[in-house]
Order: structure tokens, then C-alpha cells, then sequence
């Protein structure tokens, strides 16, 4: 691996990045020093700072379908913004509907919501058409709620991770959860994996064009080290399974016979995605410690990689189609691990660009953003 390209542009730790699908090439990062720094890899400086406050910016999220348009998260609002504007801006809109600190914001394919997670464990979806608030995703994590994500393909739900252990399905529009998991209490990693509890630190899911390559899955940044891939249909599947099965069983309640076999069907379901769940651990080569950051690869076949980044100091790229590999394989050239890069700071967070060169950008422990080619 050759020495990366460094970016410099931030005055204190970079916190985050990401790369325009429109504009192969263009990066945009955000720092602990309230800056929003725009990149063009053609070019060898920065190409503009936008000084946003001077709170840390927490996340970053393009608009789809028209990436002049930024939002940011700071302490606990988001800001959006006009990059067309960076020299004499102001935020189009505030909005300031979380009561406590922004970890993550998220828009969903069509531009019309943005999801912004807190320190409280609420979960707001913000009408971004109608600048108001449309619903709280409230009393599914118990404690702070660290990412969210939508689901590109199901236009009414999203999916969040917490510090509490879990990963929440939602129905937005009903504001209810439809599956959770509870890494916490089914923890099926090797026990001598991680000391740290299995957090959800951060997750993906895979846009539209990427599912011939990666599947609709949800990849799971976690605590314990481990990378979780989540097959999103069948949970959902299970779940409506299970809630169909329940009602059953109260409205027609036959006999105590019919009763228990329901309740082994059931538990056959939950047995069966819990094997069906891929646990990328240090077995196949990951990560020694927490995965802070995990991503869907935008080069070469887009999704055929899942990027993930960890206090070990490494980045890992995982083989989609190499997914269904058996443990026993992960020492291999057939195991799902493709690629180990060695880092000397921990990771922040990373995104992939649509390049075939420069295309791996990770935000470490410093103020200068590090940028690797990888195939």
C-alpha cells in the first residue's frame, strides 16, 4: 500500500466525510473546528471552508439529486446549507427539533425526509419539503441513539443503531418499530472477540443501484469489533411472521396443543435469521477492536465492498459476493476479508468516491484526512 494523499484544510480532528455520486472526485469533510472543507481531488489545495460555528460538526448528508445543497449537524441542530453560497452564506434553514446532541443525519432517496439522531435516543424525521417536523421515533433505544439510515427500496422505514446495544427497524410513517435486534442479549460473536459491549457505533445500507452486488442487507458497525450483516428482508419478513402468529394465537386461542406449536414456529423463525446473520469477526481478519464507521464501496462494481474502519487502527474491505464463506475459510484467498490496511491513528469515519483511484478518504484522529487508492 502506498503512502495516501493527505487533504489539509481543518484547524482540529476531522469528524467526518463524504463523497459526491455526481462529481466523481468531490469530497466534503467536517471537523471538531465547526469547518466544512470542500475538495476536488484534481486540484492540490482545498478548494473552500465554510465556517459553519464553533461547535463540532457532527455528520454530514448531500441532498439527492442536487448536491449544491449541504446539510450539516451541529450540537443540536442541522443547518442547511448552499455550497454555491460558500463565500457569503448563510443557512437556507435550521432546523432545532433535538433536544439533545446530533450524532448522525441521514436523507432518504427521494429528498423528501432527513433523520437526525440524539443523545436521548430520539430519532427525528424532518419534512424537508414542508420545513417542519414530521414524526419522533421515540422509547425504542434506551439510551443514545448513534445512526440511521433509510431504506431505499421500502419508502416508509429506516432503520437506527444505539449505544444500548440495538438495531430498530421503524415504520416512520407510524412511528412504531417493526423489528429489533438486540445484539446485547443474542451476542453470537466469539466470546474472546472484544471486552466492549456490542454498541452499534454506526451503520449501512446499500443505495438502489447497489443491490444487484450487495444485496438488500444492513451492515452493523459494532462495539465488540464485529461487522453484523443483516439481511433486511428476511427480518422484516420474520417479524411480520411472528406479529401474524401472535394475533392468531389471542384471537382464536384452539387448544393448548396448537398453542405451543405456534410458539415453536416462531422460535424455528427467530433460531433461523439469527443463523442467517453473517458476523465478520477477527476469525475472518477484521477488526481487534470497536468498528467505528462501516460503508458500501462506491468504485469499481458499486456495493461489492463493505468498507469498515475501527479503533484498531485498520480499515477492512469485505467481499460481498464472498459473504456466504464459512469461518473456516477466513485464512483463505476465498474469505470474504479482500483487503487490510494498517493505519496509525484509529478511524473516525471513511467513505468511498466513484473513482478508480483515490477513492478510499478516512477522517482519523487528526485534522489532516487521509486518502488511499484501493482496488
Amino acid at each position: 500500500m502506498t503512502e495516501p494523499r493527505r487533504l489539509r484544510g481543518h484547524k482540529d480532528t476531522a469528524t467526518c466525510c463524504v463523497a459526491s455520486r455526481d462529481r466523481p472526485g468531490i469530497v466534503v469533510t467536517s471537523g471538531e473546528d465547526g469547518r466544512v472543507c470542500w475538495f476536488d481531488m484534481r486540484c492540490k489545495e482545498v478548494q473552500f471552508v465554510m465556517e459553519v460555528g464553533e461547535q463540532p460538526i457532527s455528520s454530514l448528508s448531500f441532498k439527492p439529486g442536487n448536491e449544491d445543497i449541504l446539510y450539516v449537524s451541529s450540537g443540536n441542530e442541522v443547518k442547511c446549507l448552499d455550497v454555491l453560497m460558500a463565500n457569503d452564506w448563510k443557512p437556507l434553514k435550521t432546523y432545532n427539533y433535538n433536544k439533545d446532541e446530533i450524532n448522525q443525519i441521514a436523507c432518504n432517496s427521494r429528498a423528501a425526509f432527513l433523520a437526525s439522531t440524539d443523545d436521548a435516543g430520539d430519532v427525528k424525521i424532518i419534512d424537508i419539503h414542508q420545513h417542519c417536523l414530521y414524526k419522533t421515533l421515540r422509547a425504542g433505544h434506551s439510551s443514545i441513539c448513534s445512526s440511521v439510515q433509510f431504506i431505499p427500496w421500502r419508502s416508509w422505514e429506516v432503520i437506527t443503531g444505539g449505544l444500548d446495544s440495538k438495531l430498530i427497524m421503524w415504520d416512520f410513517s407510524k412511528g412504531r418499530p417493526i423489528k429489533i435486534v438486540d445484539f446485547g442479549s443474542n451476542n453470537s460473536s466469539n466470546a474472546t472477540q472484544c471486552l466492549n459491549p456490542a454498541f452499534v457505533h454506526a451503520i449501512a445500507v446499500p443505495d438502489v443501484d447497489m443491490i444487484d452486488n450487495a444485496g438488500k442487507i444492513c451492515a452493523v458497525a459494532r462495539g465488540d469489533g464485529v461487522v453484523d450483516v443483516i439481511d433486511i428482508e428476511l427480518e422484516l419478513a420474520a417479524a411480520i411472521r411472528l406479529k401474524s402468529s401472535a394475533k392468531t394465537k389471542k384471537v382464536s386461542q384452539v387448544n393448548s396443543n396448537k398453542e405451543a406449536e405456534s410458539g415453536a414456529s416462531s422460535e424455528t423463525s427467530a433460531n433461523t435469521n439469527q443463523s442467517t446473520r453473517l458476523h465478520l469477526d477477527y476469525l475472518l481478519g477484521g477488526h481487534t477492536a470497536a468498528v467505528s464507521c462501516v460503508g458500501f464501496s462506491l468504485f469499481g462494481d458499486k456495493g461489492k465492498f463493505i468498507v469498515s474502519g475501527g479503533n484498531d487502527k485498520s480499515v477492512k474491505l469485505w467481499d460481498c459476493s464472498r459473504r456466504d464463506t464459512t469461518e473456516q475459510d477466513g485464512g483463505s484467498n476465498n474469505g470474504p476479508l479482500h483487503l487490510s490496511i494498517n493505519l496509525s491513528k484509529k478511524v473516525n469515519w471513511l467513505c468511498t468516491t466513484p473513482t478508480e483511484s483515490e477513492n478510499l478518504v478516512i477522517c482519523d484522529t487528526t485534522k489532516v484526512v487521509k486518502v488511499y487508492s484501493v482496488t
